[in-house]
C-alpha cells in the first residue's frame, strides 16, 4: 500500500500524466466541436461523400456510445506511451535503483507502480468521458441539434459497464508499454516499440484477422459491443466477440506484469 500511494503521489506531479490526459481531452474536444460546427451534407448526397452527418456523432443517447469509443481508440495508443514512460523512467532516472537500495521488494515495486498506474487511467477515463459528453453537448448545440436522449435511462444505465471494459482494455494495453520499456530499459525504445506494436497490429489485421484478433491491440479494441466487424483499409476486419475479447485482454495484462516483474527481479540493477 506505501509504494502504491507513493506512486499516486508521484504520477500526480509527473508531466507526463497531465500531458497524457491533456492530449486526449483536446482531442475529444476538438473532434465533437468540430463536426458541429462543419455544415451538414447536401441533401440527397451519398453519406460517404458529403461529409459527416453531425447527427450521427452529436445526438443523444448514441453520443454516449461514440464518447466512450473515442477514449477507447485513443486512449489506447496514449496508454501505451504512458506506461512506457513510466517504466523507462524507474530505470534511466534510477528511482528504482534507489528503492530496491533501501530494501523495497522488486516486484511488489513493480506490481504497486502499476497498480498507481491503474487507478491513473480510470481517474482520467472518468474525466474524459465527462469531458466528452459536455463537447459533444457543445457541438451539438452548435450545429442545432436537439440533447433530448441525453436522460435516456438505458444509456445511462449501460455506461458504467462500458466503462469498465475500456478501462480494462487501456489497462492492458499500458501493461504492454510499461513491459516492454522494463525490457528495454529505456523510454524511449518502450515507446518506439510499443507504438510501432500498436500500428503495426492494426496494419497485419488486414491479411491475417484470424491471428491479430488475439493479439493484445486488437482484442482492445474489441471489448465493447458493435455492430459487426471492424474496418481497416478498406477490408474487413474479423474482431473477437467481446467476452472473449475481455478475457484475452486480461490474460496479456497478466503475462506484461509477470514478465516485467521476472525480468526486474534478475535484472542487474547496482551500479
Amino acid at each position: 500500500m506505501r509504494i502504491f500511494l507513493s506512486g499516486m503521489l508521484k504520477l500526480s506531479r509527473r508531466l507526463a500524466t497531465w500531458l497524457t490526459f491533456g492530449i486526449l481531452l483536446a482531442i475529444l474536444g476538438l473532434i465533437f466541436v468540430a463536426v458541429g460546427a462543419a455544415p451538414p451534407p447536401e441533401a440527397g448526397t451519398d453519406p460517404g461523400e458529403g461529409g459527416v452527418d453531425p447527427a450521427v456523432l452529436l445526438a443523444f443517447p448514441t453520443a454516449y456510445d461514440n464518447v466512450i469509443a473515442f477514449i477507447l481508440g485513443l486512449g489506447g495508443l496514449l496508454a501505451v506511451i504512458y506506461g512506457a514512460a513510466i517504466a523507462g523512467s524507474e530505470w534511466t532516472w534510477g528511482t528504482l535503483k534507489s528503492a530496491v537500495a533501501r530494501g523495497e521488494n522488486r516486484t511488489l515495486y513493480v506490481l504497486g507502480t502499476f497498480a498507481s498506474i491503474a487507478v491513473v487511467f480510470a481517474i482520467g477515463i472518468v474525466v474524459a468521458t465527462a469531458f466528452g459528453v459536455v463537447a459533444a453537448l457543445v457541438g451539438g448545440a452548435i450545429a442545432g441539434i436537439p440533447s433530448d436522449g441525453i436522460g435516456d435511462g438505458a444509456a445511462l444505465g449501460a455506461i458504467p459497464e462500458k466503462l469498465a471494459r475500456v478501462w480494462v482494455a487501456i489497462v492492458g494495453e499500458g501493461a504492454l508499454g510499461f513491459a516492454i520499456a522494463t525490457l528495454t530499459r529505456s523510454q524511449l525504445a518502450g515507446i518506439g516499440v510499443g507504438v510501432g506494436l500498436f500500428f503495426g497490429g492494426q496494419f497485419a489485421g488486414i491479411f491475417l484477422p484470424d491471428v491479430v484478433q488475439y493479439l493484445p491491440f486488437s482484442a482492445a479494441n474489441a471489448v465493447l459491443a458493435t455492430d459487426g466487424a471492424g474496418q481497416g483499409g478498406g477490408q474487413v476486419v474479423q474482431a473477437l466477440e467481446p467476452n472473449i475479447a475481455l478475457l484475452v485482454v486480461a490474460a496479456w495484462l497478466v503475462s506484461a506484469l509477470i514478465v516485467a516483474s521476472l525480468f526486474t527481479e534478475r535484472a542487474e540493477i547496482a551500479g
